[in-house]
């Protein structure tokens, strides 16, 4: 079995020709599970799986860039009778209200009513972790305007993808520290609410560093100047290999 991390979208809401920051995990090849739903990153994601959407999603906070793609997802679970109530959307449940602010107050979905946003999909609040397809998922905050507002995602022994955050090195020692490559939030220079490279070489140890896949920046410019620093940088559509996971599976019991 092999696992692999395929970015959708690298670019911060200012970045449009990069895609909104979106990535899939893939599993043996074919999408798992996707993290976030931005409008270019989502339309990435259709060009490179042929124009099939997601069938399950995981989302780190509700700012537009993240989640403004979840009308067309919406219609595409909703008018296709083997997908509606199907499409799983594990969010974080302090972001639950968040969200239907976001993307659900809307009166009347559709022109003529009697329908709910939420009847496409099957919504799944998680706390510090979930189950996806028999494999467990940790879930932890992250440092992105307000407490409890932003979350990233750790599939333990293979990816820890931190969402949209300032630096957090108390907590990436806890939910890093099996060897996973890290997609880290990283700009040339950083603001209240996400990591510039000099925060990062501030707050993190060399070695963590070296496990770091830099996305979230501002342009092709900002990228190449990261790289130009030594760092790994995502591209837009890029493929990673990941390792195994050590995540428990089903049926394990955890000690």
């Amino acid at each position: 079995m092999t696992w692999s991390l395929r970015f959708d979208g690298v670019g911060n809401a200012f970045a449009p020709e990069l895609g909104s920051a979106m990535a899939t995990i893939e599993r043996d090849g074919a999408p798992w599970l996707s993290i976030d739903c931005g409008g270019e990153g989502l339309t990435n994601y259709l060009a490179q799986y042929g124009g099939a959407y997601p069938d399950a999603l995981f989302i780190t906070h509700a700012h537009l860039d993240h989640v403004s793609g979840f009308e067309r997802l919406f219609v595409s679970a909703y008018f296709f009778e083997a997908r509606r109530g199907k499409v799983r959307l594990y969010v974080p449940a302090p972001l639950v209200p968040l969200l239907h602010q976001r993307v659900g107050e809307y009166p009347n979905v559709l022109a003529e009513g009697g329908t709910n946003l939420w009847d496409a999909f099957q919504l799944i609040p998680v706390g510090d972790h979930f189950w996806h397809d028999g494999v467990r998922l940790e879930v932890f905050p992250v440092r992105h305007h307000w407490p409890q507002s932003a979350f990233g995602l750790r599939l333990k022994g293979s990816v820890v993808w931190s969402g949209d955050t300032r630096p957090i090195p108390e907590v990436l020692a806890k939910v890093a520290d099996d060897n996973e490559l890290i997609a880290h939030d990283c700009a040339l220079r950083g603001n209240p609410s996400h990591s510039g490279i000099d925060d990062l070489e501030r707050e993190y140890p060399p070695e963590l560093l070296r496990r770091c896949v830099l996305y979230h920046y501002a342009g092709a410019a900002d990228g190449e100047a990261l790289a130009a620093r030594g760092y790994r940088v995502a591209q837009p559509g890029e493929l990673v290999a990941l390792a195994e996971p050590t995540a428990l599976r089903m049926g394990q019991v955890e000690l």
